[in-house]
Protein backbone atom coordinates (compact mmCIF):
# COMPACT_ATOMS: atom_id res chain seq x y z
CA UNK A 1 0.00 0.00 0.00
CA UNK A 2 1.20 3.55 -0.74
CA UNK A 3 2.90 4.86 2.39
CA UNK A 4 4.22 8.11 3.84
CA UNK A 5 6.81 7.75 6.59
CA UNK A 6 7.76 10.46 9.05
CA UNK A 7 11.25 10.11 10.50
CA UNK A 8 14.92 9.52 9.76
CA UNK A 9 15.10 7.69 6.44
CA UNK A 10 18.03 5.54 7.60
CA UNK A 11 16.01 4.04 10.44
CA UNK A 12 12.91 3.69 8.27
CA UNK A 13 14.85 1.98 5.49
CA UNK A 14 16.27 -0.50 7.99
CA UNK A 15 13.05 -1.12 9.91
CA UNK A 16 10.44 -1.07 7.15
CA UNK A 17 11.90 -1.54 3.66
CA UNK A 18 12.65 -5.16 2.74
CA UNK A 19 15.58 -6.42 0.66
CA UNK A 20 15.07 -6.16 -3.11
CA UNK A 21 11.53 -4.79 -2.78
CA UNK A 22 11.73 -1.50 -4.70
CA UNK A 23 11.75 -1.01 -8.48
CA UNK A 24 12.93 2.59 -8.72
CA UNK A 25 14.54 5.07 -6.32
CA UNK A 26 14.75 8.79 -6.92
CA UNK A 27 16.45 10.99 -4.36
CA UNK A 28 17.25 14.66 -4.25
CA UNK A 29 19.21 14.92 -0.98
CA UNK A 30 19.88 18.33 0.56
CA UNK A 31 22.97 20.06 -0.69
CA UNK A 32 24.53 23.52 -0.63
CA UNK A 33 24.88 25.93 -3.49
CA UNK A 34 28.23 26.73 -5.09
CA UNK A 35 28.41 30.13 -3.44
CA UNK A 36 28.51 28.40 -0.06
CA UNK A 37 30.91 25.72 -1.20
CA UNK A 38 33.58 26.88 1.25
CA UNK A 39 31.17 26.55 4.17
CA UNK A 40 31.01 22.79 3.75
CA UNK A 41 34.77 22.63 4.12
CA UNK A 42 34.98 24.82 7.23
CA UNK A 43 36.78 22.85 9.92
CA UNK A 44 34.36 22.05 12.74
CA UNK A 45 37.04 22.97 15.30
CA UNK A 46 37.41 26.49 13.84
CA UNK A 47 36.74 29.65 15.77
CA UNK A 48 34.27 31.28 13.39
CA UNK A 49 30.90 32.07 14.93
CA UNK A 50 28.05 29.82 13.84
CA UNK A 51 26.11 32.94 12.84
CA UNK A 52 28.63 33.47 10.07
CA UNK A 53 27.95 30.08 8.56
CA UNK A 54 25.29 30.35 5.85
CA UNK A 55 24.54 26.65 5.79
CA UNK A 56 21.16 25.01 6.04
CA UNK A 57 19.74 23.06 8.93
CA UNK A 58 19.83 19.73 7.10
CA UNK A 59 23.61 19.85 6.68
CA UNK A 60 25.08 17.21 8.98
CA UNK A 61 27.89 18.68 11.05
CA UNK A 62 30.87 16.59 12.04
CA UNK A 63 29.81 15.59 15.52
CA UNK A 64 29.36 12.48 17.65
CA UNK A 65 26.65 11.15 15.35
CA UNK A 66 28.82 11.60 12.26
CA UNK A 67 31.74 9.89 14.02
CA UNK A 68 29.54 6.93 15.02
CA UNK A 69 28.24 6.53 11.46
CA UNK A 70 31.79 6.78 10.11
CA UNK A 71 32.92 4.03 12.50
CA UNK A 72 29.97 1.85 11.48
CA UNK A 73 31.01 2.18 7.83
CA UNK A 74 34.63 1.30 8.66
CA UNK A 75 33.68 -1.72 10.76
CA UNK A 76 31.77 -3.20 7.81
CA UNK A 77 35.21 -3.91 6.30
CA UNK A 78 34.08 -3.36 2.72
CA UNK A 79 35.00 -1.08 -0.15
CA UNK A 80 32.62 1.64 1.05
CA UNK A 81 34.41 1.84 4.40
CA UNK A 82 37.74 2.06 2.60
CA UNK A 83 36.43 4.86 0.40
CA UNK A 84 35.04 7.02 3.23
CA UNK A 85 38.31 6.49 5.11
CA UNK A 86 40.12 7.89 2.07
CA UNK A 87 37.68 10.77 1.90
CA UNK A 88 38.37 11.66 5.52
CA UNK A 89 42.12 11.72 5.02
CA UNK A 90 41.66 14.03 2.04
CA UNK A 91 38.71 16.22 3.07
CA UNK A 92 39.12 16.36 6.84
CA UNK A 93 36.49 16.61 9.55
CA UNK A 94 33.96 19.10 8.28
CA UNK A 95 30.42 19.44 7.01
CA UNK A 96 31.25 18.00 3.61
CA UNK A 97 32.71 14.88 5.22
CA UNK A 98 29.69 14.56 7.53
CA UNK A 99 27.42 14.92 4.49
CA UNK A 100 29.26 12.18 2.59
CA UNK A 101 29.18 9.83 5.59
CA UNK A 102 25.43 10.45 5.89
CA UNK A 103 24.96 9.73 2.18
CA UNK A 104 27.20 6.65 2.15
CA UNK A 105 25.28 4.80 4.87
CA UNK A 106 21.95 5.61 3.20
CA UNK A 107 23.07 4.72 -0.31
CA UNK A 108 24.12 1.30 0.99
CA UNK A 109 20.61 0.77 2.36
CA UNK A 110 19.00 2.01 -0.85
CA UNK A 111 21.13 -0.42 -2.88
CA UNK A 112 19.95 -3.22 -0.60
CA UNK A 113 16.31 -2.25 -1.11
CA UNK A 114 16.49 -2.21 -4.92
CA UNK A 115 15.30 -5.18 -6.96
CA UNK A 116 17.88 -6.72 -9.34
CA UNK A 117 16.05 -4.99 -12.22
CA UNK A 118 15.81 -1.68 -10.35
CA UNK A 119 17.44 1.70 -10.90
CA UNK A 120 18.51 4.64 -8.76
CA UNK A 121 18.50 8.28 -9.87
CA UNK A 122 20.44 10.69 -7.64
CA UNK A 123 19.80 14.40 -8.27
CA UNK A 124 22.51 16.83 -7.16
CA UNK A 125 24.44 19.98 -8.05
CA UNK A 126 28.22 20.44 -8.52
CA UNK A 127 28.81 21.08 -4.81
CA UNK A 128 29.33 17.40 -4.02
CA UNK A 129 28.46 15.60 -7.27
CA UNK A 130 32.03 14.41 -7.87
CA UNK A 131 32.21 12.80 -4.43
CA UNK A 132 28.73 11.30 -4.77
CA UNK A 133 29.63 9.68 -8.07
CA UNK A 134 32.65 8.03 -6.46
CA UNK A 135 30.37 6.72 -3.69
CA UNK A 136 27.89 5.40 -6.25
CA UNK A 137 30.65 3.71 -8.21
CA UNK A 138 31.85 2.08 -4.99
CA UNK A 139 28.42 0.88 -3.86
CA UNK A 140 26.81 -0.07 -7.19
CA UNK A 141 29.97 -0.84 -9.16
CA UNK A 142 31.37 1.36 -11.90
CA UNK A 143 29.91 -1.01 -14.50
CA UNK A 144 26.40 -0.18 -13.24
CA UNK A 145 26.82 3.50 -14.07
CA UNK A 146 24.50 4.24 -16.98
CA UNK A 147 24.28 7.99 -17.48
CA UNK A 148 25.07 11.41 -16.11
CA UNK A 149 22.05 13.48 -17.10
CA UNK A 150 22.29 17.25 -17.27
CA UNK A 151 19.00 19.05 -16.62
CA UNK A 152 18.74 22.76 -17.39
CA UNK A 153 16.98 23.78 -14.18
CA UNK A 154 16.66 27.53 -14.76
CA UNK A 155 16.94 30.29 -17.32
CA UNK A 156 20.06 32.25 -18.20
CA UNK A 157 20.88 35.05 -15.80
CA UNK A 158 23.52 37.63 -15.15
CA UNK A 159 26.70 36.24 -13.66
CA UNK A 160 28.03 37.39 -10.33
CA UNK A 161 31.80 37.39 -10.48
CA UNK A 162 34.17 35.98 -13.05
CA UNK A 163 32.54 32.67 -14.00
CA UNK A 164 29.96 31.03 -16.25
CA UNK A 165 26.30 31.07 -15.29
CA UNK A 166 25.17 27.99 -13.37
CA UNK A 167 21.87 26.83 -14.85
CA UNK A 168 22.00 23.04 -14.61
CA UNK A 169 21.76 20.13 -12.19
CA UNK A 170 23.21 16.65 -12.47
CA UNK A 171 21.25 13.41 -12.22
CA UNK A 172 23.26 10.19 -11.89
CA UNK A 173 21.56 7.01 -13.10
CA UNK A 174 22.72 3.61 -11.84
CA UNK A 175 21.17 0.17 -12.17
CA UNK A 176 21.27 -2.64 -9.61
CA UNK A 177 21.96 -5.33 -12.23
CA UNK A 178 22.73 -5.78 -15.90
CA UNK A 179 19.06 -6.45 -16.78
CA UNK A 180 17.19 -3.35 -15.74
CA UNK A 181 13.83 -1.83 -16.61
CA UNK A 182 14.11 0.52 -19.58
CA UNK A 183 11.40 2.17 -21.64
CA UNK A 184 12.83 4.38 -24.36
CA UNK A 185 11.71 7.99 -24.00
CA UNK A 186 11.50 10.61 -26.70
CA UNK A 187 11.81 14.37 -26.65
CA UNK A 188 9.06 16.34 -28.39
CA UNK A 189 10.36 18.65 -31.10
CA UNK A 190 9.58 22.35 -31.11
CA UNK A 191 7.72 23.70 -34.15
CA UNK A 192 10.93 25.23 -35.48
CA UNK A 193 12.88 22.00 -35.00
CA UNK A 194 10.08 19.99 -36.60
CA UNK A 195 10.03 22.31 -39.64
CA UNK A 196 13.75 21.80 -40.02
CA UNK A 197 13.65 18.03 -39.56
CA UNK A 198 10.62 17.41 -41.81
CA UNK A 199 11.04 19.96 -44.64
CA UNK A 200 9.04 18.10 -47.31
CA UNK A 201 5.32 17.38 -47.66
CA UNK A 202 3.05 15.20 -49.83
CA UNK A 203 0.16 16.69 -51.76
CA UNK A 204 -2.10 16.02 -48.77
CA UNK A 205 0.16 18.10 -46.52
CA UNK A 206 1.68 15.14 -44.71
CA UNK A 207 5.21 16.14 -43.73
CA UNK A 208 8.26 13.91 -44.10
CA UNK A 209 12.01 13.73 -44.25
CA UNK A 210 14.20 11.68 -46.57
CA UNK A 211 16.32 9.04 -44.84
CA UNK A 212 18.84 6.56 -46.15
CA UNK A 213 18.08 2.95 -47.11
CA UNK A 214 21.72 2.05 -46.56
CA UNK A 215 22.44 -0.81 -44.20
CA UNK A 216 24.67 0.31 -41.29
CA UNK A 217 26.75 -2.87 -41.64
CA UNK A 218 27.80 -5.01 -44.58
CA UNK A 219 24.98 -7.45 -45.45
CA UNK A 220 25.75 -9.68 -48.46
CA UNK A 221 22.21 -11.12 -48.42
CA UNK A 222 20.76 -7.64 -49.01
CA UNK A 223 22.86 -6.94 -52.10
CA UNK A 224 20.38 -6.89 -55.01
CA UNK A 225 19.19 -4.44 -57.66
CA UNK A 226 15.65 -3.13 -57.27
CA UNK A 227 13.37 -1.96 -60.06
CA UNK A 228 10.96 0.51 -58.52
CA UNK A 229 7.43 1.45 -59.52
CA UNK A 230 8.79 4.41 -61.49
CA UNK A 231 10.53 1.94 -63.84
CA UNK A 232 14.05 2.83 -62.71
CA UNK A 233 16.42 0.17 -61.40
CA UNK A 234 18.38 1.18 -58.30
CA UNK A 235 21.44 -0.43 -56.81
CA UNK A 236 22.17 -0.56 -53.10
CA UNK A 237 25.06 0.94 -51.18
CA UNK A 238 28.02 -1.49 -50.96
CA UNK A 239 26.75 -2.43 -47.47
CA UNK A 240 23.41 -3.48 -48.94
CA UNK A 241 19.80 -2.32 -48.44
CA UNK A 242 18.47 -1.76 -44.93
CA UNK A 243 15.59 -4.21 -45.63
CA UNK A 244 14.81 -7.26 -47.75
CA UNK A 245 13.10 -7.32 -51.16
CA UNK A 246 9.63 -8.04 -49.77
CA UNK A 247 9.83 -5.05 -47.40
CA UNK A 248 11.17 -2.80 -50.15
CA UNK A 249 8.27 -3.74 -52.43
CA UNK A 250 5.79 -3.03 -49.65
CA UNK A 251 7.27 0.40 -49.04
CA UNK A 252 7.09 1.12 -52.76
CA UNK A 253 3.43 0.08 -52.94
CA UNK A 254 2.62 2.38 -50.02
CA UNK A 255 4.32 5.34 -51.70
CA UNK A 256 6.99 5.44 -49.01
CA UNK A 257 10.00 5.55 -51.37
CA UNK A 258 11.71 8.82 -52.23
CA UNK A 259 12.96 8.67 -55.79
CA UNK A 260 16.09 10.76 -56.50
CA UNK A 261 15.88 13.64 -58.97
CA UNK A 262 19.26 12.70 -60.49
CA UNK A 263 19.67 9.49 -62.51
CA UNK A 264 22.59 8.36 -60.39
CA UNK A 265 20.98 9.36 -57.08
CA UNK A 266 20.29 6.94 -54.26
CA UNK A 267 16.86 5.51 -53.53
CA UNK A 268 15.71 6.74 -50.13
CA UNK A 269 12.83 6.33 -47.66
CA UNK A 270 10.13 8.81 -46.63
CA UNK A 271 9.96 9.09 -42.84
CA UNK A 272 6.70 10.79 -41.86
CA UNK A 273 6.44 13.22 -38.96
CA UNK A 274 3.14 11.82 -37.69
CA UNK A 275 4.69 8.35 -37.35
CA UNK A 276 7.64 9.49 -35.29
CA UNK A 277 7.61 9.36 -31.48
CA UNK A 278 10.04 12.25 -31.44
CA UNK A 279 13.78 12.36 -31.05
CA UNK A 280 15.36 9.64 -28.95
CA UNK A 281 16.06 11.26 -25.61
CA UNK A 282 19.70 12.15 -24.95
CA UNK A 283 21.46 12.91 -21.67
CA UNK A 284 21.01 16.68 -21.88
CA UNK A 285 17.48 17.70 -20.90
CA UNK A 286 16.63 21.28 -21.81
CA UNK A 287 13.00 20.69 -22.79
CA UNK A 288 11.57 20.59 -19.24
CA UNK A 289 11.35 24.16 -18.02
CA UNK A 290 11.65 25.32 -14.42
CA UNK A 291 8.38 26.06 -12.67
CA UNK A 292 7.26 29.69 -13.17
CA UNK A 293 6.62 31.66 -9.98
CA UNK A 294 2.86 31.82 -10.56
CA UNK A 295 2.41 28.26 -11.85
CA UNK A 296 -0.35 26.15 -10.32
CA UNK A 297 2.18 23.38 -9.73
CA UNK A 298 4.46 25.54 -7.61
CA UNK A 299 4.46 24.69 -3.90
CA UNK A 300 6.83 27.36 -2.64
CA UNK A 301 10.08 25.38 -2.50
CA UNK A 302 12.74 27.42 -4.35
CA UNK A 303 14.28 24.31 -5.90
CA UNK A 304 11.08 22.34 -6.40
CA UNK A 305 11.34 19.99 -9.37
CA UNK A 306 8.65 19.90 -12.07
CA UNK A 307 6.34 16.89 -12.09
CA UNK A 308 7.27 16.46 -15.79
CA UNK A 309 10.88 15.79 -14.80
CA UNK A 310 9.91 13.02 -12.38
CA UNK A 311 7.36 11.56 -14.78
CA UNK A 312 10.06 11.23 -17.43
CA UNK A 313 12.28 9.31 -15.02
CA UNK A 314 9.43 7.09 -13.84
CA UNK A 315 8.28 6.33 -17.39
CA UNK A 316 11.81 5.40 -18.46
CA UNK A 317 12.76 3.15 -15.55
CA UNK A 318 9.52 1.70 -14.16
CA UNK A 319 6.20 0.24 -15.27
CA UNK A 320 2.65 0.55 -13.98
CA UNK A 321 2.30 -1.16 -10.62
CA UNK A 322 6.02 -0.87 -9.80
CA UNK A 323 7.13 0.49 -6.43
CA UNK A 324 8.86 3.89 -6.42
CA UNK A 325 10.74 5.15 -3.35
CA UNK A 326 11.85 8.69 -2.50
CA UNK A 327 13.77 8.82 0.81
CA UNK A 328 13.99 12.65 0.81
CA UNK A 329 10.52 13.29 -0.56
CA UNK A 330 10.14 16.91 0.59
CA UNK A 331 7.14 18.50 -1.09
CA UNK A 332 6.22 15.21 -2.77
CA UNK A 333 6.89 15.66 -6.49
CA UNK A 334 7.97 12.02 -6.84
CA UNK A 335 4.79 10.90 -5.10
CA UNK A 336 2.68 13.10 -7.37
CA UNK A 337 4.37 11.66 -10.48
CA UNK A 338 3.95 8.09 -9.21
CA UNK A 339 0.29 8.71 -8.45
CA UNK A 340 -0.25 10.16 -11.93
CA UNK A 341 1.41 7.18 -13.60
CA UNK A 342 -0.21 4.39 -11.56
CA UNK A 343 2.91 3.39 -9.68
CA UNK A 344 2.96 2.37 -6.04
CA UNK A 345 4.97 4.78 -3.91
CA UNK A 346 6.87 5.16 -0.65
CA UNK A 347 7.82 8.61 0.63
CA UNK A 348 10.01 9.43 3.62
CA UNK A 349 10.69 12.81 5.21
CA UNK A 350 12.15 14.05 8.47
CA UNK A 351 9.72 16.92 9.11
CA UNK A 352 6.05 16.98 10.07
CA UNK A 353 5.66 20.02 7.82
CA UNK A 354 6.74 18.12 4.70
CA UNK A 355 4.59 15.08 5.51
CA UNK A 356 1.67 17.38 6.29
CA UNK A 357 2.08 19.22 2.99
CA UNK A 358 2.14 15.94 1.10
CA UNK A 359 -1.07 14.85 2.81
CA UNK A 360 -2.62 18.18 1.89
CA UNK A 361 -1.43 17.81 -1.71
CA UNK A 362 -2.73 14.25 -2.03
CA UNK A 363 -6.11 15.30 -0.69
CA UNK A 364 -6.38 18.48 -2.73
CA UNK A 365 -5.10 17.12 -6.03
CA UNK A 366 -6.18 13.49 -6.00
CA UNK A 367 -8.88 13.30 -3.32
CA UNK A 368 -6.82 10.78 -1.35
CA UNK A 369 -7.29 10.42 2.40
CA UNK A 370 -4.68 9.15 4.84
CA UNK A 371 -5.70 5.84 6.38
CA UNK A 372 -8.16 5.06 3.61
CA UNK A 373 -6.09 5.46 0.44
CA UNK A 374 -2.57 5.34 1.85
CA UNK A 375 -0.76 4.77 5.14
CA UNK A 376 1.06 7.30 7.28
CA UNK A 377 3.65 5.86 9.66
CA UNK A 378 5.35 7.80 12.45
CA UNK A 379 2.75 10.51 13.11
CA UNK A 380 0.17 10.63 15.94
CA UNK A 381 -2.92 8.47 15.52
CA UNK A 382 -4.69 9.32 18.79
CA UNK A 383 -4.98 12.04 21.43
CA UNK A 384 -2.13 10.62 23.51
CA UNK A 385 0.16 10.74 20.49
CA UNK A 386 -0.94 14.31 19.76
CA UNK A 387 -0.08 15.36 23.32
CA UNK A 388 3.34 13.76 23.07
CA UNK A 389 4.05 15.52 19.77
CA UNK A 390 2.88 18.88 21.17
CA UNK A 391 5.16 18.46 24.18
CA UNK A 392 8.20 17.53 22.09
CA UNK A 393 7.67 19.70 19.01
CA UNK A 394 4.93 22.31 19.03
CA UNK A 395 5.76 23.40 15.49
CA UNK A 396 5.56 19.82 14.34
CA UNK A 397 2.19 19.59 16.10
CA UNK A 398 0.90 22.54 14.11
CA UNK A 399 2.17 21.13 10.81
CA UNK A 400 0.62 17.74 11.64
CA UNK A 401 -2.87 18.88 12.66
CA UNK A 402 -3.69 21.49 10.00
CA UNK A 403 -3.69 19.12 6.97
CA UNK A 404 -6.15 16.91 8.87
CA UNK A 405 -8.79 19.63 8.46
CA UNK A 406 -7.72 20.52 4.92
CA UNK A 407 -5.82 23.69 5.84
CA UNK A 408 -2.49 24.82 4.46
CA UNK A 409 0.11 25.47 7.15
CA UNK A 410 1.96 28.74 6.69
CA UNK A 411 4.88 27.54 8.76
CA UNK A 412 5.60 31.07 9.89
CA UNK A 413 6.36 29.79 13.38
CA UNK A 414 9.34 27.99 11.85
CA UNK A 415 10.72 31.36 10.84
CA UNK A 416 10.51 32.49 14.45
CA UNK A 417 12.06 29.23 15.58
CA UNK A 418 15.07 29.90 13.42
CA UNK A 419 15.40 33.42 14.77
CA UNK A 420 14.10 35.05 11.62
CA UNK A 421 12.52 38.49 11.68
CA UNK A 422 8.83 38.92 11.05
CA UNK A 423 5.58 37.61 12.42
CA UNK A 424 2.85 35.23 11.42
CA UNK A 425 0.34 38.01 12.29
CA UNK A 426 -1.80 35.51 14.17
CA UNK A 427 -2.21 33.23 11.15
CA UNK A 428 -1.02 29.62 11.40
CA UNK A 429 -2.93 28.22 8.44
CA UNK A 430 -5.25 29.11 5.59
CA UNK A 431 -8.12 27.61 3.65
CA UNK A 432 -10.19 29.20 0.90
CA UNK A 433 -13.51 28.60 -0.75
CA UNK A 434 -15.57 30.06 -3.58
CA UNK A 435 -19.30 30.31 -3.10
CA UNK A 436 -20.38 32.87 -5.71
CA UNK A 437 -19.90 33.69 -9.39
CA UNK A 438 -17.17 36.29 -8.82
CA UNK A 439 -14.45 33.64 -8.94
CA UNK A 440 -12.77 35.26 -5.95
CA UNK A 441 -11.67 33.06 -3.06
CA UNK A 442 -12.89 33.74 0.48
CA UNK A 443 -10.33 33.12 3.23
CA UNK A 444 -10.62 30.98 6.35
CA UNK A 445 -7.88 31.77 8.89
CA UNK A 446 -6.59 29.17 11.35
CA UNK A 447 -5.01 29.67 14.75
CA UNK A 448 -3.45 26.60 16.41
CA UNK A 449 -2.74 26.24 20.13
CA UNK A 450 -1.12 23.23 21.76
CA UNK A 451 -0.89 24.60 25.29
CA UNK A 452 -2.90 26.71 27.73
CA UNK A 453 -6.01 28.35 26.26
CA UNK A 454 -8.03 31.42 27.25
CA UNK A 455 -10.63 33.78 25.90
CA UNK A 456 -8.04 36.31 24.70
CA UNK A 457 -7.04 33.85 21.96
CA UNK A 458 -10.56 34.00 20.51
CA UNK A 459 -10.58 37.78 20.66
CA UNK A 460 -7.24 37.86 18.87
CA UNK A 461 -8.60 35.55 16.17
CA UNK A 462 -11.67 37.77 15.72
CA UNK A 463 -9.35 40.75 15.25
CA UNK A 464 -7.20 38.85 12.76
CA UNK A 465 -10.25 37.81 10.72
CA UNK A 466 -11.42 41.42 10.58
CA UNK A 467 -7.99 42.79 9.74
CA UNK A 468 -7.44 40.27 6.94
CA UNK A 469 -11.02 40.68 5.66
CA UNK A 470 -11.44 36.92 5.97
CA UNK A 471 -14.80 35.14 5.86
CA UNK A 472 -14.21 32.96 8.91
CA UNK A 473 -11.70 31.93 11.52
CA UNK A 474 -11.03 28.52 13.06
CA UNK A 475 -9.36 28.00 16.42
CA UNK A 476 -7.71 24.57 16.69
CA UNK A 477 -6.83 23.51 20.22
CA UNK A 478 -5.37 20.50 21.98
CA UNK A 479 -7.04 21.48 25.27
CA UNK A 480 -10.84 21.83 25.66
CA UNK A 481 -12.09 25.43 25.27
CA UNK A 482 -13.42 27.32 28.28
CA UNK A 483 -17.03 28.55 28.48
CA UNK A 484 -15.96 32.21 27.98
CA UNK A 485 -14.12 31.13 24.81
CA UNK A 486 -17.22 29.43 23.45
CA UNK A 487 -19.33 32.47 24.32
CA UNK A 488 -16.85 34.81 22.60
CA UNK A 489 -16.84 32.64 19.47
CA UNK A 490 -20.64 32.57 19.30
CA UNK A 491 -20.75 36.35 19.81
CA UNK A 492 -18.74 36.84 16.61
CA UNK A 493 -21.85 36.02 14.59
CA UNK A 494 -22.08 34.33 11.21
CA UNK A 495 -20.76 34.40 7.68
CA UNK A 496 -23.73 34.42 5.30
CA UNK A 497 -23.35 32.66 1.96
CA UNK A 498 -25.70 34.31 -0.52
CA UNK A 499 -25.24 31.47 -2.99
CA UNK A 500 -26.43 28.85 -0.50
CA UNK A 501 -28.59 31.26 1.51
CA UNK A 502 -27.06 29.73 4.60
CA UNK A 503 -25.19 30.96 7.68
CA UNK A 504 -21.91 29.52 8.93
CA UNK A 505 -20.30 30.34 12.32
CA UNK A 506 -17.79 33.13 11.75
CA UNK A 507 -15.51 31.80 14.49
CA UNK A 508 -15.34 28.03 15.01
CA UNK A 509 -13.49 26.04 17.68
CA UNK A 510 -12.21 22.57 16.84
CA UNK A 511 -10.42 20.41 19.38
CA UNK A 512 -7.84 17.83 18.32
CA UNK A 513 -10.10 15.17 19.77
CA UNK A 514 -12.94 16.41 17.52
CA UNK A 515 -10.67 16.40 14.46
CA UNK A 516 -9.45 12.87 15.14
CA UNK A 517 -13.10 11.83 15.39
CA UNK A 518 -13.79 13.28 11.94
CA UNK A 519 -14.95 16.84 12.67
CA UNK A 520 -14.64 19.30 9.79
CA UNK A 521 -14.74 23.03 9.26
CA UNK A 522 -18.29 24.23 8.60
CA UNK A 523 -18.23 26.17 5.33
CA UNK A 524 -19.97 26.18 1.93
CA UNK A 525 -19.92 22.60 0.67
CA UNK A 526 -18.73 23.21 -2.89
CA UNK A 527 -15.77 25.25 -1.75
CA UNK A 528 -12.34 24.82 -3.22
CA UNK A 529 -9.05 25.10 -1.38
CA UNK A 530 -6.96 27.57 -3.38
CA UNK A 531 -5.83 25.93 -6.58
CA UNK A 532 -4.80 22.34 -6.85
CA UNK A 533 -1.44 21.73 -5.18
CA UNK A 534 -1.21 25.44 -4.41
CA UNK A 535 1.89 27.17 -3.08
CA UNK A 536 3.03 25.52 0.13
CA UNK A 537 5.85 26.07 2.56
CA UNK A 538 9.42 24.72 2.48
CA UNK A 539 10.92 22.82 5.37
CA UNK A 540 13.65 23.84 7.75
CA UNK A 541 15.43 27.21 7.61
CA UNK A 542 14.98 30.36 5.54
CA UNK A 543 11.22 30.04 5.99
CA UNK A 544 10.57 33.78 6.11
CA UNK A 545 12.01 34.45 2.69
CA UNK A 546 9.84 31.78 1.14
CA UNK A 547 6.43 32.87 2.44
CA UNK A 548 6.16 35.84 0.11
CA UNK A 549 6.35 36.09 -3.66
CA UNK A 550 9.12 34.16 -5.34
CA UNK A 551 11.22 35.64 -8.16
CA UNK A 552 10.48 34.76 -11.75
CA UNK A 553 13.90 33.17 -12.10
CA UNK A 554 16.37 31.61 -9.71
CA UNK A 555 19.46 33.72 -10.34
CA UNK A 556 21.34 31.81 -7.67
CA UNK A 557 20.50 28.63 -5.86
CA UNK A 558 19.48 29.46 -2.29
CA UNK A 559 21.44 28.15 0.66
CA UNK A 560 18.67 25.67 1.29
CA UNK A 561 18.10 23.05 -1.35
CA UNK A 562 14.99 21.10 -0.39
CA UNK A 563 14.18 17.92 -2.22
CA UNK A 564 11.95 18.23 -5.29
Amino acid sequence: MNTLYYGDNLKILRDHIKDESVDLIYLDPPFNSNRNYNVLFKNESGTEAESQITAFEDTWHWNTSAEETYNELLLASDSVGQMVESFRSFIGENQMMAYLVMMAIRLKELHRALKPTGSLYLHCDPTASHYLKILLDTIFGAERYLNEITWKRTFAHGNVGRNYGSVSDTIFWYSKGSKYTWNQQYATLTDAASDKKYPKADSDGRRWQSVTLRNPGWRPNLQFPYTASNGVTYHPHPNGWSCNLERLQKLDAEGRLHFPSKPDGALRLKMYEDESEGERLQNIWNDISPIPSQAQERLGYPTQKPVALLERILKASSNEGDIVLDPFCGCGTTIAAAQNLNREWIGIDLTHLAVGLQKFRLKDTYGLTAGRDYKVVGQPEDLAGARELAQNDRYGFQWWILPLVGAKSLGAEAGKKEGKKGSDKGIDGLMSFIDDTSGKAKKVIFSVKSGHVNVSHIRDLVGTVEREKAAMGVYVTLEPPTKPMITEAVSAGFYHSDHFNKDFPKIQILTVEDILAGAEVRKPTDSITFKKASKAVPTNTAQNELFGELPETNDERPEIAETQ
